[in-house]
């Protein structure tokens, strides 16, 4: 329901669909250079601190869960094909982001093209996205005693044993985030002339809130609520971001290139630099519309293993972590978007300069 109010209202509420292909244009070419630089790095740091070298593979325990994911790989004729919903109940019952935004879009222009018949939707547009606003701070409330509960049942599921041998690949993984962060978001920040310690500030509860729940979904209605009140307009917040979610997973999509390359270290199979190059173009497009799909990233993982023809079972090595690594790839992926849609937005010159950004943030505080 947040996801399909907020695109009616920033697409209807724009009415202007050359702006519109303009700011999609602008937002596709982001997301490209987000994340083939996450690709690259995420490489080139695997490579580099070799995370995989020395790992025994041991006891996996029971893989058949990793092969039937494997067989799921994505078909990526299909997946474009499966972009166009048969039922949008069906759709939003299974939570298919993509579906759910392909709809949402032809539905706001509509609803634009309408003119005056259209109006009563888009306000009742609104009244559902503040319901859901309102909605997601009641689960919040909730929300620490089920991060105790998952991170408990972790542990004890798999115990701190599992954590040591897989130490280097957390560390890999953390550091690899941290380093993308600092060179590609900040660095973004810079070019485009936004105080990268005042979005910080602006976004910070959404930021913990994913990192801890392991879930950017959870975290979207504070965004857009955060990114509002720090001066992004309303049709940029809510074209961007849900678009991201689908589109801009760069926490995931540098996990999931570090991960194949710690499956190959694990069972001393090299890949040379052009399977290297080979395994950026395959995961550049596989990992288009992840959100899409429950479990994406290790089905990503799998299937991207068992197509350069490395034991799938090594998937199974990283499951017991998962969770720890999950909240680094999911905070990242509310950054990366965070990002794309201030970038975006001082693109189209719709963003205030920094003594305004400051402004917003002051009286957002007060507030």
């Amino acid at each position: 329901p947040l996801i399909f109010s907020a695109l009616v209202i920033g697409i209807a509420g724009t009415g202007d669909f050359k702006q519109m292909g303009r700011l999609g244009f602008k937002t596709i070419v982001w997301f490209e250079i987000a994340t083939t630089v996450a690709l690259v790095l995420g490489i080139g740091v695997a490579a580099l601190l070799q995370p995989g070298a020395g790992v025994a593979i041991g006891n996996l325990g029971d893989t058949s869960a990793v092969s039937a994911a494997a067989k799921k790989s994505v078909d990526m004729m299909q997946m474009l094909v499966d972009i166009i919903p048969v039922n949008i109940v069906d759709s939003m019952s299974r939570g298919n982001l993509l579906q759910i935004v392909f709809f949402s879009t032809f539905f706001g222009v509509a609803a634009a093209a309408a003119g005056e018949h259209g109006k009563p939707v888009v306000k009742l547009a609104d009244s559902v996205m503040q319901i859901m606003f309102h909605f997601t701070m009641y689960v919040m409330k909730l929300a620490p005693i089920g991060i105790f509960a998952t991170i408990a049942f972790t542990i004890g599921k798999f115990g701190l044993g599992m954590l040591i041998p897989l130490a280097k690949l957390i560390l890999s993984l953390y550091a690899a985030l941290i380093l993308f962060i600092v060179l590609l978001l900040l660095g973004a920040s810079v070019v485009v002339k936004v105080n990268f310690l005042h979005l910080a500030r602006a976004v910070k509860e959404p930021l913990l809130l994913a990192f801890t729940t392991a879930s950017s979904e959870t975290a979207l209605p504070l965004l857009i609520e955060r990114l509002q009140k720090f001066g992004v307009p309303k049709h940029i917040v809510t074209f961007v971001l849900p678009t991201g979610y689908s589109f801009n997973l760069d926490g995931s999509t540098l996990y999931a290139s570090m991960a194949v390359l710690f499956i190959a270290q694990v069972y001393g199979i090299p890949l040379d630099w052009g399977q290297q190059f080979l395994l950026v173009l395959t995961l550049m497009l596989a990992t288009k519309g992840m959100a899409a799909v429950p479990g994406a990233v290790v089905i990503t993982i799998a299937g991207t293993v068992a197509a350069f023809g490395l034991p799938v079972e090594g998937v199974a090595l990283i499951l017991g972590v998962d969770r720890i690594l999950d909240m680094a790839r999911t905070a990242t992926n509310v950054i990366g978007n965070t990002v794309a849609t201030v970038v975006v937005a001082r693109w189209e010159g719709a963003l205030p300069d920094e003594v305004l950004q400051e402004a917003y943030l002051k009286n957002y505080d007060e507030a």
